[in-house]
């Protein structure tokens, strides 16, 4: 194997969100797998800031209509970014996640999907191992004790508010368990990215498909209605750019809680359930069948909420048959205020992880 691959892996983990070596190697053997020597080598010189492919051909010396089909076809394969801004593309070397892994949803085969299970333990506890977390809850339309005091990254349909665009993606993550042996119920075609640009004709779609407004809210219906968890990319205040819908036995976030106990892969939501013990049926639908990260215990003949577990989903309140179940707001002293954009979160992501800041 190259040592194309090591630079590479060594270069990812630079970034904020960390890309750690294995005593396997099977980092790797993931990247060998996505990236071909050449490819590798190309990404090796893009910066971690958006470039046109004016800048980045200047830069190596290179013509631009070179420049310009290799990223296109690297952008193609969900290796870089590229984002259209002003009708202009411009092109970014991005993390493993969110990123890399997460646009290799219509290449993933087998052999990706299992050399990825082998990396999640090692992966995760850097990811989820450092603050702040990567991805933030969004409470489902539940009942919630103070409407009046919601902010945009409690909100889904506030974050939608200003979107001209939506695509829908099949989920990585169940498309992955599926290819290693694990079959889950759930739909496919979920995972959710939206813009206040107007997409354009040629943007990149990953395999996913622009939808209207109409059907990415019923997406969000839906997904509420099976009692999937909303989780918003990045956790910032503002500049949401993904929604994914996530079930725990598929979505790496809350596996990554639930079996690795790595606090920051997702932030909760500054909400609890509660549940009324007057009204409760003790139906046990909340503990049962609903609640993701297991929150909720059956005590003597109604449901109690463990408060340290639970994250402020709402997907128990939403299913509750007796309307027992309400979320409400946190203690201020427990409650999470998230960076307000992605480059406060990278900036706080990099000292946390004790790295230097690089966008070259």
């Amino acid at each position: 194997m190259t040592d194309v691959y090591k630079r590479l892996a060594s270069k990812l983990d630079d970034l904020p969100n960390g890309f750690p070596a294995t005593e396997t190697g099977v980092e790797l053997k993931i990247l060998e797998k996505i990236f071909s020597p050449a490819d590798a080598e190309t990404a090796l010189l893009l910066k971690a800031l958006p470039e046109t492919a004016e800048t980045v051909a200047e830069r190596l010396g290179r013509s631009v209509s070179e420049m310009e089909l290799t990223l296109d076809a690297m952008a193609e394969k969900g290796q870089i970014g590229c984002v259209t801004w002003g009708g202009q593309r411009f092109y970014l070397l991005m993390p493993f996640v969110v990123g890399i892994y997460e646009f290799q949803m219509y290449r993933i085969d087998r052999e990706l999907a299992c050399l990825c299970e082998q990396y999640w333990p090692t992966l995760h506890r850097t990811v989820g191992g450092f603050e702040p977390a990567l991805a933030r809850v969004v409470p489902v339309n539940a009942p919630i004790d103070n409407k009046s005091d919601i902010v945009v990254y409690e909100d889904v349909r506030m974050m939608f508010a200003d979107a001209q665009s939506f695509t829908v993606h099949e989920c990585i993550c169940r498309k992955e368990r599926k290819l290693t042996g694990h079959d889950c119920a759930q739909p496919l075609e979920v995972c959710l990215s939206f813009s206040s640009n107007v997409r354009s004709p040629g943007d990149f779609s990953l395999g996913g498909r622009d939808i209207s407004r109409q059907e990415a809210m019923a997406i969000l219906d839906d997904a509420e209605r099976r009692g999937l968890v909303h989780s918003a990319f990045y956790n910032t205040q503002t500049g949401h750019f993904g929604l994914c819908n996530c079930c725990p036995c598929c979505c790496g976030l809350l596996r990554g809680i639930r079996e690795l106990g790595s606090p920051y892969l997702l932030a909760r939501s500054n909400y609890a359930a509660r549940i009324d013990p007057a009204t409760c049926s003790a139906c046990g639908v909340c503990a049962d069948e609903r609640c993701p990260v297991d929150a909720i215990r059956e005590d003597n003949g109604s449901y109690l909420v463990d408060d340290k577990r639970c994250i402020g989903c709402g997907v128990c309140a939403s299913a509750c048959p007796s309307g027992s179940i309400t979320l409400v707001t946190r203690p201020e002293s427990e409650q999470n205020r998230p960076p307000e954009n992605l480059l406060a979160w990278l900036y706080q992501r990099a000292q946390s992880r004790g790295i230097d800041l690089k966008f070259d």
